[in-house]
């Protein structure tokens, strides 16, 4: 992946065709058999975007951001579709979900314009920003209490940016269980994904595989009255239109105390 990653827009047009749909009906694994990782295991960084749909903005009480509001997530709490968000509710007690749509970088990006910032872009995958809104908020600010190993679910699939021409023409929504806590349009955000990667990279280089998390609608749990935080058991999923649906169980992992 990190192979297909760096060659970019060469590798995608490699794949389109070597694509032969009687060879893989033939000898291709179903897809229920298969494990999927996260569609970038590694990324080199995780840039995520903060109060970037209205709703959300209002939800939590403060001014819409003048500019995109920048933090980060470690790339150590990536995992897959349908692998456990774990924590310690001794560390950890308000675990929060948000669904995002992510964009996969494709070539290096230095100062670009933001007419030309789509043409930097590989793909789009589903992500779920999660966040231990107890560490958010004590810490001041918001790495530490979103970047806990297992707190970056990405998937199912990366789709390449000619599958999505539009990528502020698209619904998301979350479901926590059976019910659905978000629902929005990307048209709704604030800064549109262009505006994202070109102001990004006035400040710093974007690298192929880089990932940047474009920001939740408003409905997160911690906002709710009375809140809606997950616990032990949760699904919770992240849908996209035109990229599919990201699962995840929700388990508490306590720690282990030396005797």
């Amino acid at each position: 992946m990190d192979e297909l990653l760096e060659a970019g827009e060469s590798a995608v047009e490699s794949l389109r065709r070597a694509t032969d749909p009687e060879r893989i009906a033939r000898d291709g694994a179903p897809l229920e058999s298969i494990v999927l990782l996260a569609p970038v295991p590694r990324p080199g960084k995780i840039v995520a975007i903060g109060r970037n749909y209205r709703e959300h903005a209002e939800e939590e009480g403060v001014d819409p951001p003048p500019a995109p509001l920048i933090f980060s997530k470690w790339p150590s709490s990536v995992i897959g579709p349908d692998a456990e968000i774990r924590w310690d509710p001794a560390f950890a007690t308000q675990v929060d979900y948000e669904a995002e749509l992510a964009v996969v970088i494709g070539r290096r990006a230095r100062r670009v314009e933001e007419d030309d910032a789509l043409g930097y872009v590989l793909g789009y995958t589903c992500l779920n920003d999660v966040s231990a809104r107890d560490l958010q908020f004590g810490d001041g600010q918001w790495a530490r209490g979103k970047s806990l190993d297992t707190f970056c679910p990405m998937g199912p699939v990366l789709v390449t940016r000619d599958e999505i021409p539009d990528p502020q023409d698209l619904d998301i929504e979350c479901r926590l269980d059976e019910r659905q806590v978000q629902r929005a349009n990307t048209a709704q955000m604030y800064f549109g994904v262009a505006a994202i990667v070109s102001y990004c990279s006035q400040a710093f280089s974007l690298e192929p595989g880089d990932v940047i998390a474009t920001g939740t609608p408003g409905g997160v749990g911690i906002f709710r009255k009375p809140p809606l935080l997950l616990k032990d058991g949760d699904l919770v999923s992240v849908e996209i239109e035109r990229i599919g649906r990201l699962v995840n169980r929700c388990r508490h992992e306590y720690a282990e105390v030396a005797v």
